[in-house]
């Protein structure tokens, strides 16, 4: 297993779309959203494993993510510079081939 992350801060990424059949921690309201990597926060056992009494290993990484608030919550948002951040787990996103590299604000 690599001590890096696979993502790394700035990298332009999407939360995967599906219906799990189990536990989830990954709101239902971002899924399918683009967003930016703000960093990583560590490796931590997989919740979605430990809501079923499994050691949730090997440990996933946990990284912060940045949306701009259009993005999730569509274009009538009065503040379209609002941005909002969700920590989730790397198993739930995908690198954003079409997204543009950014500092996240």
């Amino acid at each position: 297993m690599s001590a890096l992350p696979a993502l790394v801060s700035g990298m332009p990424v999407v939360v995967r779309t599906g219906e799990p059949l189990t536990h989830c921690r990954t709101p239902h309201y971002l899924r399918g959203k683009r967003g930016v990597v703000v960093r990583p926060l560590g490796r931590y056992p997989d919740p979605e494993a430990l809501a079923y009494h499994k050691p949730g290993l090997p440990p996933r990484v946990l990284y912060q993510v940045e949306f701009e608030a259009a993005e999730v919550w569509g274009e009538r948002l009065c503040e379209p510079s609002y941005r909002i951040t969700a920590d989730l787990f790397e198993h739930w996103l995908e690198p954003d081939a079409a997204g543009h590299r950014r500092s996240p604000a």
